[in-house]
């Protein structure tokens, strides 16, 4: 049985995001923004999904890869008519001291050799599918009425080869520039290659500023690229993933949209972009959960939408489903959940804010009522139940993971009252950390010598690696061995890859390991000082990749792919994880002891 991967690059400017597979079809494409109804959906539904193709007539290989250091994507296409070249991006550069990011999909396909025959198809679509639009041509470019923007299609190809879907020689450079709004009013081939340059000189000269370890350069870069494209930089909100309802696995009815803003990501999320020092970013992004946070008295949801959007309505669409996978689904119910880690998680977040002197933004009065305001909000929910980090949707208990998250955010505002001297705020973190610190103490497991998914449960969790990952258990003490030797004897499968869990939960048994665990496993090794096994499995994990390395939600334990794709939290734990384990390498090397 083949193994199941991805067969799609994305590409994007921080608007949008595109999904191409490596047969330079356009699968995935939602305007105006992230969470929008798609143009091009074949993804989810072949038929209602519209279609944005470059097909050779004849049988061809093809071979997809990225420039170099860039969100650029090239497809070559090889047959026994000739060779020929597709390049896609989304263009994006500084224009004005301004950074220019239009919603503009860009096509180049350049001959190679002999003289290969191509059928171009643009067929967009509207509303998720149920709008076909009116298709009028104009001198040198195709435009697509009924649709909630202008669409067009402006090009140097005989408008008649597209609209009949009629094959023809690729004998020069051509260019279809797919532009949603605002339309290109320019001189195409002149401006589509100003745009290539000047964009593949932004990205080659971000990742220049990016710094990265020793190690695993490629990946990080990769990762790097991948989170940047995520972020909406029109608010700075950064999005789980840019799809919906790609299943945990086949037919498994856990198909969720995840193109929303997690709050439980924010301190990983993070911590990633202060690795790589990409401060722009970081800063942007902290400015989006500042303003929720700020427009938030009573409690603070899980998840937001781009614009910080509370209400999030989960609906299904008719629509058949990647591989047949049902529901489908637009919105996530998940925003009405309670999850009480989100008050330590953006305590810890927002600590920079207040003590690293490159991040100086404002600590005035307003910012200090903040941190009084989530400190208060621990202590009020501190025994209230909750859904938990993985979202049941049926069941609420009282769980280590959110107590581990009080401590830590008790933590943070502990340093944030001692920089300040504020003394109230001072014995307000002093009680959250000790009350959560009885409450962790409370869900240990005597007989299984581990720590439990929540208190008075004998279910172990990989969520509770973060006990080791986020200081609240020595690395060495004996205590913390035993933990982590238990949770690899239940939790462990094939390839390095680890379960969250291994009981049924809401929808029955999950059949994948949701990716973030492994990496997680990765680091609590590294913390432990075993570098040398911690390279091992990240060796096996990142198999998981897919031809572009590229990282889904969950694998599966042939190291195949599931759930929504590329998936910022998977790339997160990979660049989280590599750092730990560079850092503990050069920390061993310093001491002179091996690793």
């Amino acid at each position: 049985m083949a193994i199941h991967k991805y067969d799609y690059g994305v590409i994007g400017n921080c608007s949008y995001i595109a999904y191409i597979d490596s047969k330079a079809a356009v699968r995935w494409l939602c305007l105006p923004r992230f969470d929008s109804s798609f143009i091009f959906g074949s993804l989810l539904d072949r038929e209602w999904g519209g279609e944005f193709s470059i097909e050779p007539a004849e049988n061809h290989e093809s071979e997809q890869k990225y420039l170099p250091n860039t969100n650029i994507l090239s497809t070559v296409f090889k047959g026994a008519d000739g060779s020929f070249r597709v390049t896609d991006f989304a263009p994006r550069f500084i224009h004005y001291q301004r950074y220019f990011k239009p919603l503009m999909l860009v096509r180049k396909l350049e001959p190679i050799s002999g003289q290969p025959v191509i059928q171009i198809k643009c067929e967009p679509r509207g509303d998720y599918g149920s709008i076909k639009p009116q298709i009028v041509l104009g001198s040198n470019h195709i435009r697509y009425l009924n649709l909630d923007q202008q669409v067009r299609l402006t090009t140097n190809i005989p408008l008649n080869y597209i609209v009949q879907k009629k094959e023809f020689i690729l004998t020069g450079i051509k260019y279809l520039v797919l532009t949603h709004g605002e339309p290109l009013e320019a001189p195409l081939s002149q401006t589509v290659e100003e745009f290539l340059t000047r964009t593949r000189l932004y990205w080659e000269n971000w990742v220049k500023t990016t710094s990265i370890p020793n190690i695993f350069q490629e990946q990080v870069i990769r990762s790097a690229l991948v989170l940047k494209l995520h972020q909406y930089e029109d608010t700075g909100g950064i999005i789980a993933s840019g799809t919906t309802s790609l299943p945990e696995s086949g037919n498994s009815t856990r198909t969720w949209d995840y193109r929303y803003c997690w709050i439980r990501d924010a301190y990983y999320t993070l911590n990633a972009f202060n690795s790589i020092g990409h401060f722009e970013e970081l800063e942007s992004y902290f400015q989006f959960i500042y303003n929720i946070v700020s427009n938030e008295q009573s409690g603070i949801q899980p998840l937001y939408g781009l614009s910080g959007e509370k209400e999030l309505e989960e609906k299904e669409l008719p629509l058949s489903g990647y591989l047949g996978s049902k529901p489908v689904r637009i919105g996530n119910q998940a925003y009405k959940q309670v999850q009480n880690d989100v008050y330590g998680q953006l305590l810890i977040s927002i600590l920079p804010l207040f003590i690293d002197r490159r991040l100086y933004i404002t600590r005035e009065n307003q910012e200090m009522t903040l941190v009084h305001r989530l400190i208060d909000l621990i202590l009020k929910k501190m025994d209230d139940p909750d859904a938990g980090l993985w979202e049941f949707r049926e069941k609420k208990g009282r769980h280590l993971y959110t107590y581990l998250f009080h401590w830590a955010g008790g933590k943070a505002a502990l340093r944030i009252a001692d920089f300040h001297r504020d003394d109230a705020l001072k014995k307000k973190a002093e009680t959250v950390v000790k009350q959560a610190d009885k409450r962790i103490k409370s869900c240990y497991n005597a007989k299984k010598k581990a720590y439990a998914q929540s208190i008075g449960s004998e279910v172990l969790d990989a969520s509770a690696l973060q006990l080791t990952n986020m200081h609240y258990l020595a690395p060495q003490s004996p205590e913390t061995l035993l933990h982590l030797n238990a949770l690899e004897k239940e939790l462990i499968g094939r390839n390095g890859l680890f379960h969250r869990y291994v009981n049924d939960d809401d929808l029955g048994h999950p059949q994948t390991s949701f990716l973030i665990c492994s990496f997680w496993y990765i680091e609590a090794l590294a913390r432990l000082n075993q570098t040398e096994k911690a390279l091992g499995i990240l060796e096996q994990v990142l198999q998981c990749s897919n031809h572009l390395g590229l990282l889904s939600e969950d694998a599966d334990f042939q190291l195949g792919q599931w759930g929504n794709f590329p998936q910022t939290y998977s790339h997160v734990g990979l660049m989280n994880a590599v750092y730990r384990i560079a850092s503990i390498q050069n920390r061993l090397i310093f001491e002179g002891t091996a690793g």
